[in-house]
C-alpha cells in the first residue's frame, strides 16, 4: 500500500484540535447572583417599609413581616452574597452577606423561640424600657457599617450612592426612635419610626431599580436601565498610581 502523505497530515491535523480542545478549560458560565439578592430585599423591605410609616393602619412594630426576614431577606441575600463571593466580587459579597445577617438577626430578636425579648418582660407583659434602650444600640452600629458602603459606593454608581445613603440615614433614626420610646415619648418615637420607614422606601425604590435593571440585562432586553457610572469620577488608586509612575510627568 502506498504511503499517503495527505492522509497522515490530515490525521495530524485532527490529533492537534483534539489536544488543544483538551488542554483547554472548560468555559464556566456563571449567572449573575446580584437579582436574585435584590429580589431577596425588595420582598423584604418594600413591605416593612410602609408597616413602618404606618400605612392603612399598619403595625409598625414588625412581626407581621417576620417570615419574610427569614426566608427572604435573610436567606436570600446571604445565598446571593455567597455566590458574589464564588465571583471574586468581594464587595458585593460583603454588602449582600451583611444585610442578609441583618435580616436574620432582626427575624431571630422576633421570633419568641430565641428568647430574646423575654428577659425583659415585665409583670403585665411588656417589654421594659431596657429592651429599647439595648436594641437602639443594633440599629446604630449597622447605620455606620451603611455609612462604609456608602463611602466605598462613590466609585460604583447613582444607584447604588442613594441607595447606601437612605440605609445610612435610616438606621439612626430606627435607633432614635427605639431610645425615644425608652424613654416614653411614644409621639417622637412614631414619627421617628416614620422617618425611617421613608427612608427605607428609598433603598427599595433603589433595589427594585438595580434588580429590574439586572434582569433586563440577563435576558438580553434590547433597552436597559441606567444606573449612573461613577467609576471615572472618583479615580481608583491603581489609576493615581499608573498616573503618577507614567513618564514625563508634570512635578
Amino acid at each position: 500500500m502506498p504511503y499517503d502523505m495527505d492522509y497522515d497530515a490530515i490525521k495530524l491535523a485532527q490529533a492537534i484540535v483534539r489536544a488543544q480542545a483538551a488542554a483547554k478549560p472548560a468555559k464556566k458560565n456563571w449567572g449573575n447572583p446580584a437579582p436574585l439578592a435584590l429580589a431577596g430585599l425588595v420582598m423584604t423591605l418594600t413591605p416593612l417599609s410602609c408597616q413602618l410609616m404606618g400605612w392603612r393602619g399598619a403595625d409598625q412594630n414588625g412581626f407581621a413581616n417576620n417570615g419574610a426576614n427569614w426566608f427572604c431577606g435573610g436567606l436570600l441575600l446571604f445565598l446571593g452574597g455567597l455566590l458574589e463571593f464564588f465571583l471574586g466580587h468581594t464587595f458585593a459579597f460583603v454588602v449582600y452577606a451583611a444585610y442578609g445577617g441583618f435580616f436574620l438577626a432582626l427575624g431571630a430578636t422576633l421570633t419568641p423561640g430565641f428568647n430574646a425579648e423575654a428577659p425583659y418582660m415585665t409583670s403585665s407583659a411588656v417589654l421594659d424600657a431596657t429592651f429599647y434602650q439595648s436594641f437602639g444600640f443594633f440599629y446604630l452600629f449597622v447605620g455606620v457599617l451603611s455609612f462604609v458602603f456608602f463611602v466605598c459606593s462613590l466609585r460604583t454608581n447613582i444607584c447604588l450612592v442613594l441607595l447606601f445613603l437612605a440605609y445610612t440615614i435610616a438606621f439612626p433614626l430606627l435607633a432614635a426612635a427605639e431610645w425615644t420610646h425608652a424613654d416614653g415619648n411614644l409621639e417622637l418615637s412614631n414619627r421617628l419610626l416614620v422617618g425611617g420607614g421613608a427612608a427605607c422606601f428609598v433603598v427599595s425604590a433603589c433595589s427594585w431599580w438595580a434588580m429590574i435593571g439586572g434582569l433586563l440585562e440577563s435576558v438580553d432586553f434590547p433597552f436597559t436601565l441606567p444606573m449612573g457610572d461613577l467609576s471615572r469620577m472618583v479615580p481608583g488608586a491603581s489609576q493615581v498610581d499608573d498616573v503618577e509612575a507614567a513618564p514625563g510627568k508634570m512635578e
